[in-house]
């Protein structure tokens, strides 16, 4: 038996299947693609997800393929500066391909042991008070203690296991697809200049080697959710900007629509699920690969703990408490964004106010730390300011907070020198250091970052050491 099989090879299947080995968890990916996808739906990582990479040592790696950006906000369409006091030492995004962020994150998965299986497509799934079992569509089963469906918006795993997916169909659908223009930059530029005066949902985007990202409204609403053709996509290039640019040579096509749904339940037993099998929404504001992985983030030392039989009471539950909200937030903010991107007059004074609001840099504080997810705070009771939010990067005396944290383990960061982690050495490091940048005693971090407890009391701190890592060793 497996321990976990997770279902779906893209950047939240693989993310979780990383943070899964680090524990020595046994785990498989099943991925229905005999090969990666080359469609970049997801064009990059905001600031949260930066930290993530960081967190575990994956970052330079992006840095190597990827540009920094600095916007603020990115919602509904408006960019501001960067505000100057978000709270992260990671102050940009990177605009990163989601076909590389993928490699990325397998060749990351890869070397940390896990299999992955191309071509297996799950058609069938049962559990048990011991385990789930997976049939595959060639016959062949799998079972594992643990499944995590991690297979997209139309996924298999959630319709299975029966959670209902609630939520508003698409009003509107936008073509997507990167292509060759024969078109010259100047003429594109001023075409899209003047389209964007009334269309927002409208663009032209250089890329590599000649290639650029199409961005143009839809005729209404595909009924079969077929991939667009190249004939339609110069139809309505010319409906908008009256050219086609001479687009050529597709690369892929596909559409969008500004849908969003969210599962009721993230768990059913021995079942979890995470990314778009939990949430789906329009792409405003570039939100979704990266919720994404944030929810794996979440969700794999939690199953981990329990896989090593560690896990207290309730832990896995806490996946849902936390992420569902996190989810909700997103489904919320992309309805509004999407309203702002209308072309009536109402749409259009509204997107004028929100610009002048954001003019505030609390505002802009506001809206780019909701975007880039640098401002969740889970719910962990009533404490200390910063209980349930997660610790930015800081300086130690040797090295950096994040630096310590590569191998997904608890930390305490003690600035007392008289707190102790007896019990739990083997889940929680325990670090010494009178960090000029933390104005507290002590702080004790999750694998995921967050801050589970602030303080100076030692009784205090075996509880939450109890509470998250479970009982101490004999």
């Amino acid at each position: 038996m497996m321990d976990v099989i997770v279902v779906g090879g893209g950047p939240t299947g693989l993310m979780l299947a990383a943070e899964l080995r680090l524990h020595d968890v046994n785990v498989v990916v099943l991925e229905k693609r005999d090969e990666p996808s080359t469609e970049s739906r997801g064009q990059g990582l905001h600031a949260r997800s930066v930290e993530l990479m960081d967190q575990r040592g994956m970052l330079d790696r992006f840095l190597a393929v990827s540009e920094k950006f600095q916007v603020g906000g990115l919602f509904g369409g408006i960019m501001k500066p960067w505000p100057e006091s978000l709270d992260t030492a990671h102050p940009y995004g990177l605009a990163t391909p989601q076909p590389v962020t993928e490699r990325l994150l397998d060749e990351r998965a890869r070397e940390l042991g896990t299999e992955i299986r191309r071509g297996s497509e799950v058609v069938g799934l049962s559990q048990d008070e011991d385990g789930v079992t997976v049939e595959l569509a060639d016959g062949t089963g799998l079972r594992a203690r643990y499944v995590v469906g991690c297979d997209g918006g139309r996924s298999a795993v959630r319709k299975l296991i029966g959670v209902d997916f609630p939520g508003e169909p698409a009003t509107v659908e936008t073509l997507l697809g990167d292509m060759e223009v024969t078109a010259d930059p100047a003429t594109i530029a001023a075409a899209v200049a003047e389209v964007n005066k009334t269309q927002l949902r409208f663009g032209v985007t250089p890329g590599e080697n000649g290639v650029c990202r199409i961005v143009v409204p839809a005729d209404g609403v595909a009924e079969d959710r077929a991939a667009p053709t190249l004939d339609e996509f110069r139809q309505q290039l010319r409906a908008f900007a009256g050219t086609d640019f001479g687009v050529h040579s597709p690369r892929w096509l596909s559409r969008f629509g500004d849908a969003t749904r969210q599962a009721e339940r993230y768990r059913v037993g021995r079942v979890f699920l995470a990314g778009d099998a939990a949430h789906i929404h329009p792409p405003t504001g570039g939100q979704g690969l990266n919720l994404g992985i944030q929810d794996a983030f979440n969700l794999g030392w939690k199953l981990a703990a329990a896989v090593d039989g560690r896990a207290p009471e309730g832990l896995l539950d806490t996946y849902q408490a936390e992420r569902h909200p996190a989810g909700a937030r997103v489904v919320e903010n992309t309805r509004a964004q999407m309203m702002m991107l209308g072309t009536d007059a109402g749409a259009t004074a509204l997107r004028k106010l929100f610009s002048r609001l954001m003019d505030f840099e609390e505002v802009n504080r506001y809206v780019t730390g909701m975007i880039a997810a640098v401002d969740v705070r889970y719910d962990l009771g009533e404490g200390h300011e910063l209980l349930g939010l997660r610790m930015r990067d800081v300086r130690l005396k040797e090295g950096r907070l994040y630096e310590l944290m590569h191998g997904g383990r608890g930390l305490l960061l003690d600035r007392t020198g008289r707190l102790s982690v007896e019990g739990w050495a083997d889940r929680v490091d325990h670090v010494v250091d009178a960090a000029e940048e933390l104005d507290v005693p002590a702080v004790l971090l999750r694998p995921d970052g967050h801050v589970a407890w602030v303080g100076e009391d030692q009784r205090e701190l075996l509880d939450r050491l109890t509470e998250w890592f479970g009982a101490a060793e004999d």
